[in-house]
């Protein structure tokens, strides 16, 4: 069954046909943060959706090149280093540490490809605009530079827009030196005590939106994308500007799908500071679990839109509860019986639904509740008075089916899993995580057959290590 997914600029549904000819490798790239205060959960659903689209396609056996930015030279990080009496660059660096932070305990990993910084791509940002101006596309007035949009003839296209319609929104700017209100910045010729470059056309630094088209080129080692993604409201201009820029110098298509997320309010509304209702990702950590944030993602398409409350937590996490006591059942029964893994007509085809669920554009809320349908009949068994060897059989297959799927897709239960496993237990593992990670390959094998002395099966699979009971 192929993947469908939709996509933003054909605006409809498609089948996934990898660029490249063998189908095994899949280049995305995702707009990161911009670092100039901690990571909101906005963010977080973000970094979660792609997470969780990247881990799939792994899934699926694709050799998965995740490119993800993080843009540490902006107007934002410079205004809140003017206001703090700090250097840009102390700015930056603090809220990178922050980030990181946020990654780790989210349990979402750093790209697996790169996660660049701009300021350390400036050098390949100014020979792309270089060449933009040695096509006809840009042109520079008094140490900027810009882009001149209707020199590129289809601009508009993944937005929609029309030149016209486009205008209509732009604010005409006092003693602008732009050719037209449309033209967007490539190169700012900096202020005095602003973060600043060498470039041809004097000490400046780059815009915006030039950083993501040069570091999704440069590192993802082609001229076309499989896949674009970000948030809906990155399409206009951020997007826009990125195909304008790509495919100007190129003379390539930029990228071959878009995939765009939906946005998320606070109690219905739109989340601000002056509102009081800006929840940072550390602040949300504090309330409520890890998983019960990603289960509440999960609740929907990733384009909806979606209104975090207090309510739809507390759903999320009863949700989560229903799992945790279904495990702890579970295990219970693993470490007094020795038992076989039996298929079930009800576990695979609760395992079929949830891999054409994820196949239809990446549906989570249908795959979750396949592994719904899964609980509820695995919990029938476990609740018999007298289970025959054979109900065991069961139970562990499916047991073992819900927690694969949902952590090496959905990437739940990475942390609250450990909750079974004895320090020693959780100790080995880690030991052997690290030898894999210096490649000590006879050590992690000589670990591997100590913990299943204990019990425990150490798999290993692009995703990483993940454990079940023997």
């Amino acid at each position: 069954m192929p993947i469908c997914l939709y996509n933003t600029l054909t605006k409809k549904k498609e089948v996934f046909v990898p660029l490249d000819p063998a189908g095994k490798h899949v280049n995305i790239y995702t707009c990161g943060v911009t670092v100039y205060e901690e990571c909101h959960i906005g963010h977080a659903r973000s970094l979660y959706v792609f997470d969780v689209i990247r881990r799939y396609l792994q899934y699926r056996e694709y050799d998965v090149r995740f490119v993800r930015n993080i843009t540490d030279v902006d107007d934002k990080i410079i205004q809140k280093a003017n206001d703090l009496g700090k250097t840009a660059n102390e700015v930056s660096n603090n809220n990178i540490d922050l980030y990181d932070r946020d990654l780790k305990s989210l349990g979402i990993e750093k790209a697996v490809t790169a996660e660049p910084r701009a300021t350390e791509n400036i050098p390949g940002m100014i020979e792309d605009i270089k060449g933009l101006m040695e096509k006809g596309f840009a042109y520079a007035v008094d140490g900027d530079v810009y882009f001149h949009v209707r020199q590129f003839h289809s601009y508009g296209k993944l937005s929609g827009q029309s030149i016209e319609k486009m205008l209509e929104a732009v604010r005409i700017e006092k003693d602008s030196k732009k050719k037209d209100p449309l033209d967007f910045a490539l190169w700012k010729k900096s202020e005095e005590g602003d973060p600043s470059w060498e470039s041809p056309w004097g000490p400046g630094r780059p815009g915006w939106h030039i950083e993501c088209s040069a570091m999704s080129l440069r590192f993802l080692k082609c001229q076309t994308l499989d896949i674009h993604a970000g948030g809906r409201d990155l399409i206009f201009p951020h997007h826009e500007n990125e195909i304008a820029q790509a495919e100007a110098l190129t003379g390539s298509q930029f990228a071959k799908y878009w995939i765009h997320h939906g946005l998320l309010t606070i109690n219905g509304h739109k989340m601000a500071k002056s509102l009081g209702n800006f929840i940072t990702i550390r602040e949300a950590l504090k309330k409520y679990s890890v998983d019960g944030l990603k289960m509440f993602f999960l609740f929907s398409h990733y384009a909806s839109d979606i209104d975090f409350n207090d309510k739809k937590m507390e759903e999320a996490q009863k949700a989560l509860d229903r799992f945790d006591i279904l495990f702890w059942k579970a295990y219970e029964l693993f470490r007094s019986h020795k038992i076989e893994p039996l298929e079930a007509e009800f576990i695979t085809q609760a395992r079929d639904k949830f891999i054409a669920s994820m196949e239809n554009d990446f549906n989570t809320p249908e795959a979750l509740s396949c592994l719904f349908d899964l609980l509820n009949q695995t919990n029938k068994l476990i609740n018999l008075e007298k289970k025959t060897p054979k109900d065991l059989g069961i139970i562990y297959r499916s047991v073992d089916v819900m927690e694969t799927l949902a952590r090496n897709i959905f990437g739940l239960f990475l942390k609250e899993q450990e909750k079974y496993l004895s320090e020693p237990e959780k100790a080995l593992l880690k030991e052997r995580q690290k030898a894999r990670v210096h490649k000590d390959f006879k050590k992690s094998d000589d670990l591997r057959g100590e913990l299943k002395k204990r019990g425990i099966v150490v798999e290993d699979s692009k995703a990483g290590q993940t454990w079940r009971w023997a």
